[in-house]
Protein backbone atom coordinates (compact mmCIF):
# COMPACT_ATOMS: atom_id res chain seq x y z
CA UNK A 1 0.00 0.00 0.00
CA UNK A 2 1.11 3.73 -0.84
CA UNK A 3 2.10 5.48 1.92
CA UNK A 4 2.90 9.30 2.46
CA UNK A 5 1.69 10.03 -0.73
CA UNK A 6 2.93 13.81 -2.04
CA UNK A 7 2.18 15.64 -5.25
CA UNK A 8 2.51 19.20 -6.34
CA UNK A 9 2.73 20.70 -9.98
CA UNK A 10 5.42 20.82 -11.94
CA UNK A 11 5.15 24.39 -13.43
CA UNK A 12 4.25 27.78 -11.36
CA UNK A 13 1.91 28.30 -14.44
CA UNK A 14 -0.31 25.54 -13.23
CA UNK A 15 -2.25 25.51 -16.48
CA UNK A 16 0.70 23.88 -18.01
CA UNK A 17 -0.30 19.89 -16.56
CA UNK A 18 2.74 17.90 -15.15
CA UNK A 19 3.02 16.58 -11.46
CA UNK A 20 5.98 15.65 -8.96
CA UNK A 21 5.41 12.97 -6.61
CA UNK A 22 6.66 11.11 -3.97
CA UNK A 23 5.35 8.51 -1.77
CA UNK A 24 6.84 5.69 0.02
CA UNK A 25 6.37 1.76 -0.54
CA UNK A 26 7.45 -1.42 0.92
CA UNK A 27 9.67 1.15 3.21
CA UNK A 28 10.94 2.60 0.16
CA UNK A 29 10.82 5.77 -0.91
CA UNK A 30 9.82 6.28 -4.90
CA UNK A 31 9.82 9.65 -7.04
CA UNK A 32 8.95 10.79 -10.08
CA UNK A 33 6.57 12.74 -12.56
CA UNK A 34 3.35 12.37 -13.62
CA UNK A 35 2.08 13.74 -17.07
CA UNK A 36 -1.14 14.77 -18.08
CA UNK A 37 -1.18 11.52 -20.36
CA UNK A 38 -1.11 9.59 -17.33
CA UNK A 39 2.87 8.26 -18.41
CA UNK A 40 4.75 7.97 -15.23
CA UNK A 41 8.69 9.18 -15.43
CA UNK A 42 10.38 7.59 -12.44
CA UNK A 43 12.96 9.52 -11.28
CA UNK A 44 14.02 7.52 -8.00
CA UNK A 45 13.96 3.91 -7.37
CA UNK A 46 11.74 2.36 -9.98
CA UNK A 47 9.11 0.16 -9.41
CA UNK A 48 9.48 -3.83 -8.19
CA UNK A 49 10.89 -5.65 -11.09
CA UNK A 50 7.68 -8.61 -10.83
CA UNK A 51 5.05 -7.20 -13.66
CA UNK A 52 2.19 -7.54 -11.18
CA UNK A 53 3.41 -5.55 -8.62
CA UNK A 54 4.72 -2.72 -11.09
CA UNK A 55 1.30 -2.90 -12.18
CA UNK A 56 -0.15 -2.79 -9.03
CA UNK A 57 1.77 0.24 -7.79
CA UNK A 58 1.12 2.37 -10.94
CA UNK A 59 -2.85 1.59 -11.00
CA UNK A 60 -2.57 2.86 -6.66
CA UNK A 61 -0.76 6.24 -7.99
CA UNK A 62 -3.28 6.87 -11.01
CA UNK A 63 -6.10 6.38 -8.91
CA UNK A 64 -4.62 8.58 -6.09
CA UNK A 65 -3.86 11.23 -8.92
CA UNK A 66 -7.27 10.81 -10.24
CA UNK A 67 -8.75 11.26 -6.88
CA UNK A 68 -6.40 14.32 -5.89
CA UNK A 69 -5.94 16.04 -9.40
CA UNK A 70 -8.83 15.29 -11.67
CA UNK A 71 -11.99 15.45 -9.28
Amino acid sequence: MIQHFQYKNMFENKQLPGWTFSFYFSGLKYEGNYHKDGRIEWTGHHPPKEKEEEENLKKQLHELMLYHVYE
